[in-house]
């Protein structure tokens, strides 16, 4: 038998630093073929109760019960999209309401902006004109941007269930062969890893779509309150953008300032939704966030912002969302491997009271 050999702590610190660099450095070169197959494998991982169900309980064949899993997902996301396009769709039959509207919105800045800073609503306007222009010129390169982004998601839709479809397929394949990279006597250890990645990514997972139904419904009945017409539709659309940390929120509240045009152009209308977004927002991450998801992935509040900033640079929106369960699965990893025991606990959310040096005295000879 192989012994292992010692390591000093400055030579364990390179192989560690250098093992994730490795790792980073490959997600980021092949980040379009692995973001959806990490994306699949989280989708697997939470249709796997149901896969179990199909095949171990009522004996469906493998390929079938796996089929029904994705078809049933699909069907989940498809009907989300088609009530979201039916209420689009109502929107847009105001599009007239909404540009009469837009009109008195912006004279009404217009005239806040002469009253208080003495610009003349012609140089306002002279302004405008410029930076339209100027829009217009850059707006070839943004539209080609858009049509490869917008060909990348569909592909990316096209993929997810085909990968998500072999993972529940091959997932005795995979544990096998994990099975043979370790010695025999680490297989239980390797067990408790995959168990509890499997526990946390479920958790993960659900917590999530707990958090995204109770900010659809604080969001649509904020909204209701103020009387904005279409609450339901705003509501669910904050909810699902607010699965995209930091920029989602931003992105549901121009909407919802948008649609909220359908009703009324009047400010206080635009300060009430804006009050609304603030205050839901609030809810969500001083006590949503904590006990919902926090409490279900243990990772800490400064290791999800990095984690998350550097997902978003990685692999832009897919890696943001990615980055907290990838996050959660190193974690588990490190606390079962003894040597890297110390980084899963500076990754955790366990934060000790006080902390005392234990130092041994030495004993001095007389």
């Amino acid at each position: 038998m192989i012994r292992p050999i010692p390591l000093p702590f400055y030579a364990k610190l390179c192989f560690v630093l250098i093992t994730l660099i490795c790792f980073a450095f490959i997600f980021c070169l092949g980040k379009d073929i692995i973001t959806p197959v990490l994306m699949a494998f989280l989708f697997a991982v939470l249709l796997l109760p149901v896969f179990t169900f199909l095949n171990g309980k009522i004996k469906i064949p493998r390929h079938i019960a796996a089929a029904i899993c994705v078809l049933l997902f699909a069907a989940f996301i498809v009907g989300i999209l088609v009530f979201i396009s039916y209420q689009v769709k109502n929107i847009a039959s105001d599009f007239d309401i909404i540009k009469k509207n837009i009109n008195a919105f912006i004279a009404e800045i217009h005239k806040f902006i002469n009253e208080n800073f003495h610009v003349s609503i012609g140089e306002q306007k002279k302004y405008l004109d410029t930076v339209t222009k100027d829009s217009v010129k850059n707006s070839n390169a943004s539209i080609g941007s858009f049509i490869v982004s917008l060909s990348d998601l569909l592909l990316d839709f096209t993929i997810i269930p085909i990968y998500t479809f072999l993972f529940l397929i091959y997932k005795d394949h995979f544990i096998l062969f994990l099975a043979k990279l370790v010695n025999s006597e680490d297989h239980m250890k390797l067990k408790g890893i995959l168990s509890q990645i499997k526990v946390s990514i479920n958790n993960y997972i659900v917590s999530l779509i707990l958090e995204m139904i109770i900010v659809s419904i604080l969001t649509g009945l904020g909204l209701y309150i103020v009387g904005v017409k279409y609450f339901i539709l705003l509501g669910l659309i904050t909810g699902i953008l607010n699965l995209i940390p930091y920029i989602g929120i931003a992105i549901a509240g121009v909407i919802t300032l948008f649609a909220s045009l359908t009703g009324t152009g009047e400010t206080s209308i635009i300060l009430s939704i804006l009050i609304v977004n603030v205050i839901v927002q609030l809810i969500d991450n001083n006590l949503l966030v904590p006990l919902i998801i926090n409490s279900k992935v243990e990772i800490n509040a400064f290791v999800s912002i990095i984690g998350i900033i550097v997902g978003g640079a990685a692999a832009g929106i897919s890696g943001m969302f990615l980055a907290i369960p990838l996050l959660a699965i190193l974690k588990i990893i490190f606390d079962r491997i003894e040597s890297l025991e110390p980084w899963g606990y500076l990754m955790g959310n366990h934060v000790p009271r006080k902390f005392k040096w234990r130092m041994r005295r030495m004993k001095t000879e007389n």
